[in-house]
Parts: structure tokens; sequence; C-alpha cells
């Protein structure tokens, strides 16, 4: 594969990825949406198929990693870094892509739901408004959960640990079950290995955090939220930011090692 060929391929792929997976949580989350409240297990499936749709899209042209901890594995596996950057770079890009994309897509419902007093205060507002002004207080604006993750109980501590563990999963699976013939990406069989999986980490570890799992799945959506002109839109939650970096990457580094010690 050359680098034009990943980077192409991981910003495809993860741009398909950020979409689905963001589109099913804007679904589930805004106020005008036929989808709202249909409750965590839409979002545990929606993203699950957003990870079969974005890995059979990119295979062909970049092994579709499509997350930074997935590389960080592989690379510690095999002892090559010469592409690190390259996927790193094209992921990053194609989650802000995705993010941008989802905005677009549900443009109408972003729109009513931030100027739904119900949602964002302001006089006449519901006691819902609350929770929402509260959020908002600790850094999370009321639509910050479609682009990124957020912990339910703010503790760094277990927070961290929730993000490494399920990172773990993830990327120990990839690496004894779903990896090519090659090592070096995910072949047709390990696409659907690796979205039930991730359905299930949803299912069974999603709880405490929103499971990131993925460094650019989150910090590449919250840029985009920082950046698009969404109104009473609120903060970015920019304090927790480095959890679902820093945990998902150590989450990989620790699958690797693991690998490396019981099934290399």
């Amino acid at each position: 594969m050359s680098s034009s060929d990943i980077f192409i391929g991981e910003t495809i792929g993860t741009a398909i990825l950020i979409l689905l997976g963001g589109g099913v949580c804007a679904a589930v989350t805004l106020k005008a949406s036929k989808a709202r409240n249909a409750g965590w297990l839409a979002i545990a499936f929606g993203w699950g198929f957003a990870v079969l749709t974005a890995v059979y899209t990119s295979a062909p042209l970049s092994g579709a990693h499509l997350n930074p901890a997935v590389t960080l594995g592989i690379a510690i596996k095999d002892g090559d870094w010469s592409d690190v950057p390259v996927y790193w770079a094209g992921q990053l890009l194609g989650a802000m892509i995705g993010a941008a994309l989802v905005w677009a897509a549900y443009y109408g419902q972003f729109h009513a739901h931030l100027t739904d007093r119900e949602i964002v205060g302001g006089p006449g507002a519901q006691a819902t408004a609350a929770k929402a002004v509260e959020a908002q207080e600790k850094g999370a604006g009321p639509v910050l959960g479609v682009f990124s993750t957020g912990p339910e109980i703010r503790n760094a501590v277990q927070n961290l640990a929730t993000e490494i563990i399920g990172t773990v999963v993830l990327v120990l699976a990839v690496l004894t079950q779903g990896l090519n013939d090659d090592g070096n990406g995910l072949g047709p069989l390990g696409a659907l290995i690796t979205a039930l999986v991730v359905v299930s980490i949803g299912l069974s570890l999603g709880g405490p955090t929103g499971y990131a799992i993925n460094p650019a799945r989150d910090l590449g959506p919250r840029i985009v939220h920082a950046l698009l002109p969404l109104p009473n839109k609120g903060g970015s939650d920019w304090g927790y930011a480095w959890i679902p970096v820093v945990g998902p990457l150590a989450g990989g580094a620790i699958a690797a090692g693991i690998y490396n010690l019981a099934f290399a």
C-alpha cells in the first residue's frame, strides 16, 4: 500500500464511520428527528454497522484501521512505524469530514434543537432545561454528545480506566481474529468480527463514558463542534478531551503487549 492509498483510504473510511456513527447519535438525540429517544441499543448497533460499512469501503486501499489505537497496536505488534503518521493524519481528517457531514445532514434538526427553550434554557423553559444548563456549566454543550463522548460520572481515573479496558478488548480482538492475511489491516471476515466487537463493547462497557475507544473518533468531531456555527451550542468540554485520546492509545499499546506476550 502506498502512502497516498493509505491516506485516502483512511480519510474516506473514517469519514463514513463518523457520518454513520455520529448520524445515529444525532438521530436519537435531536428533538425533531424521527428516531428521537430510540435508545442505547440503536446507538450501539448503529456504531457497529458504521464500522462494518467503513471497513468494507476502505479496506482495499488502506487495510481499514480507522482508529489510531488500532494503528498503534499493529505498529507495536509488527515493529513497523513508518506509516503510522499517514494513518493518523487520514483518520483525523476523515473524522472531521464525517462530523461536518452529520451537521449538514441534520442541519434543520440542530437548529430546531438548539433554539428550543426546553433544551437550552431561557424564559419560559421547563425543568428539563436545568439539566442542559448544568451540562453547559461543566463544559459540555447540549449537542456535544452527537459529536464526542462524555462521562456520566466525572472521575478521571475511572473514565480513563474504562476507555483503556474497552480499547484493549477491541484491539486484542483485531490482532487475534480480525487481521487480513498480510496482518496489516482488516480483511472481509475481520470487518464483521470487529463490527460485532464494537457492538458488544457499546452494550457492555459503553455506559460510563460513551465508549470512544478511538482517539480520532472523539477528537476530530470535537474540533468540528468547536468550529461549527451552531446556536447556543455551549462548550466542547476540552477539560475531558484528553481522556478519550490517551485512554484508547494506552489501551491499544496494552493490547499489543498482551498479543506479543501471549500469542506471538
